[in-house]
């Protein structure tokens, strides 16, 4: 049987494991029950996969989303691997090619949606299920956002298989949940392995919101033509943000749980296909989105939780290449947040819990150092500066804040916690105002004590003072402020707090890194858009996305290394025996700038059969129209052979053009009045 190193170069492309794999194959070679906590873009399918590889029968996969599991599929056979899924999206002969490769014994991998697990039991126990791998498996805990009902069936199918191994993964889950997991999906406890949870290749940055949509503009335009994530708290403000974009020159797209199927799935689509897309999405948006060239995650509203955030900004930079993050946050983020915990029908230790999360998280956005070391503190884990997060990059200065705090704490509570926050700043710096005049807070010993500082300093110092919970707003009373437990230390002296400058100044400019991460030298740009044109060429002609020809941290690799030979590029990273055979002598081609890369075989066809040009002007023409007249619509293309065919056949009808093979209603429609005339322009 071949070695997991062997299989892991020879089939995936990948000299080294990371950080983790090669301890948790070890297990699932072993036999052994397995509950793997590890970070988004970890590598947790590999941990399956390729033992999968390693033994006999076939490996059950439960994945939560139909695009998550076709895109793995695709991957696995572009590898040589034979895997299937069974989904609704399936047509008849994708389903009938998995029942065939089922009935002969050679399917490696099944990817099952948790919805079909009772309709497909029968099929599924006749298979001989050696391995059921449970991915995204936080989708059990009955109190997590992603919780999905059918996931709690997967315990009773694991005993109507007869128990057969099990490995479960997911990215974020704390003790509780854990415990959850191991619970409802293990007949006794498994291995757990509780992976690292630092993504060393991720720039950490926050920034209070400060003209957000200038801000969120300032951030993406700098960074055009790299394929990003834009997170906002409604379905209409995804709209307006992806509208904004647009204005802005840069393809941008909504997605949100309001657009009709057809609409949200094209959307889906070109995210997944196209690089340089940027879509502005709800939280909806991504669990299952295998895109690994995902180059920046920005959230314009701040997340509910620590987790939350962990889990939507591991979405970024999964190939390992340098990838971006920016966190805006404003009091009406932290409002919105606290409010939807409050009304939440949850429990009270619950919304206990939900608070907490919440405060950590407020507390990574505050932090007056390295972002890095909070995040993984909170997650149990001690880490060094990282060098690679705003606070990092330019460290803050900081002073003691107690102070202020103590006087806007003593303004609330003077002003019998009936107010809110404009109130009390208006008293904090002796607004004699009429609201204030009347109810004879101009009298108190805390009037006008803040007077020599600007409304935006103390908006800061209330945000901070709120984001720490040393006070709470009461929705009964009108928004009014109220102090908590908390305050009461602070308030006697007994507890210091530090405060960062840069939070208090007007226009803080912290976070946002005006020129994006460099993903190669500057010398080896050229080189890296020759390689990138060549891959999306590629992609196109396999109407697949392009990270599935390569990553970007393959193309990085090929930057940095420039091979002059087969030999060499194999040694790429990501580059195994079939992406070696298939694309080998493109790519060099391309690296060296050696003679035109070898022509297509349907492109030497064409001009073999004298139709040499009308193929060229044909595919011309119908990249040019793949995505419609205006560019807006859903992504049509036709591949080389299918090209080849029509210059060969040169139909004179959009009737027979839609009749040859590989073109149909559908491309006709798109493509016909041109094709039409650019054939008899060469007939004439």
């Amino acid at each position: 049987m071949q070695p997991a190193l062997d299989l892991l170069k020879s089939v995936f492309g990948f000299d080294a494991f990371r950080p983790g794999q090669a301890e948790i194959i070890e297990a699932i070679l072993n036999e052994e029950d397995v509950l793997a906590i590890m970070p988004t873009g970890g590598g947790k399918s590999l941990c399956y996969q390729l033992p999968a590889l390693r033994r006999e029968g076939m490996t059950l996969v439960v994945s939560p989303l139909i695009a998550l599991m076709r895109d793995q599929v695709e991957a696995l056979r572009r590898l040589g691997v034979e895997a299937g899924a069974l989904t609704s999206a399936n047509d008849p002969e994708e389903t009938e090619r998995v029942f065939d490769a089922i009935d002969r014994g050679v399917l490696k991998l099944l990817y099952l949606a948790p919805e079909r697990l009772g309709s497909a039991a029968p099929l599924i126990r006749r298979t001989g299920v050696s391995l059921l791998a449970v991915d995204e498996a936080h989708c059990v805990s009955q109190w997590g956002h992603d919780f999905r009902p059918d996931y709690l069936k997967i315990g009773a199918l694991r005993a109507a298989l007869g128990g057969p191994q099990t490995a479960a993964f997911t990215a974020t889950a704390d003790e509780e949940t854990r415990a959850e997991i191991a619970a409802k999906l293990f007949a006794a406890p498994p291995r757990v392995f509780l992976r690292g949870f630092d993504r060393p290749n991720i720039h950490l940055a926050f920034a209070a919101k400060d003209g957000p949509r200038r801000q969120l503009l300032d951030f993406v335009t700098a960074r055009k033509g790299r394929s990003g994530i834009v997170y906002a708290s409604s379905r209409n403000k995804t709209e307006v943000l992806a509208g904004a974009l647009r204005h802005a020159g840069l393809p941008a797209l909504p997605y949100h749980a309001g657009l009709d199927p057809e609409t949200r799935r094209d959307h889906q689509e070109r995210f997944q296909l196209e690089d340089g897309v940027v879509m502005c999405a709800t939280i909806a948006f991504g669990m299952g989105v295998d895109k690994p060239d995902i180059r920046y995650v920005v959230h314009a509203d701040l997340p509910k939780s620590m987790e939350s955030y962990y889990q939507e900004i591991g979405r970024a930079g999964r190939d390992g290449a340098p990838a971006e993050t920016l966190t805006l946050y404003g009091l009406d983020d932290i409002r919105l947040q606290r409010m939807r915990i409050d009304e939440s029908p949850a429990p009270n230790d619950r919304k206990r819990a939900d608070h907490a999360r919440l405060n950590a998280l407020l507390a990574l956005a505050e932090a007056p150092r390295c972002r890095r070391q909070i995040l993984l503190g909170y997650f149990g884990e001690q880490s060094e500066p990282c060098g690679n997060c705003d606070l990092c990059d330019r460290p803050p200065a900081l002073f003691d804040g107690t102070e202020a705090a103590q006087m806007a704490l003593s303004a609330i509570y003077r002003t019998e916690e009936r107010y809110g926050q404009d109130h009390i700043i208006a008293v904090l710096r002796g607004e004699a105002t009429e609201k204030a005049t009347r109810a004879g807070h101009d009298q108190l010993a805390v009037f006008g004590k803040g007077a020599d500082k600007a409304k935006g300093w103390w908006r800061g110092v209330m945000r901070q003072i709120y984001a720490l919970g040393l006070v709470r707003i009461d929705a009964e009373r009108h928004g009014a402020w109220r102090l908590t437990d908390a305050a009461r230390p602070v308030l006697r002296g007994e507890e210091r707090i530090e405060i960062r400058e840069d939070t208090l100044r007007a226009k803080a400019k912290r976070a946002d890194r005006a020129v994006p991460a460099a993903l190669v030298a500057e010398e080896d740009e050229a080189l890296f858009s020759r390689l990138r044109a060549l891959r999306a060429r590629l992609a196109q002609e396999q109407g697949g996305p392009a990270y599935i020809v390569f990553s970007d941290r393959s193309l990085i690799d090929m930057t940095a290394r420039k091979p002059h030979d087969l030999d060499q590029f194999a040694a790429c990273h990501g580059v195994g025996a079939q992406k070696l055979a298939r694309y080998g002598a493109a790519f060099l081609a391309a690296i060296n700038e050696t003679a035109e890369e070898p022509a297509h075989p349907a492109r030497r066809r064409a001009a073999t059969n004298g139709d040499g040009a009308l193929f060229a002007a044909l595919e011309e023409a119908q990249i040019a129209l793949s995505r419609g007249v205006e560019g807006r619509d859903k992504f049509l293309a036709c591949t080389r052979p299918t090209l080849a065919k029509i210059a060969e056949a040169r139909p004179r009808s959009l009737e027979a053009l839609a009749q040859i093979s590989g073109v149909g209603p559908q491309k006709s429609d798109r493509f016909g009045a041109v094709f039409l005339s650019i054939i008899s322009s060469a007939d004439a």
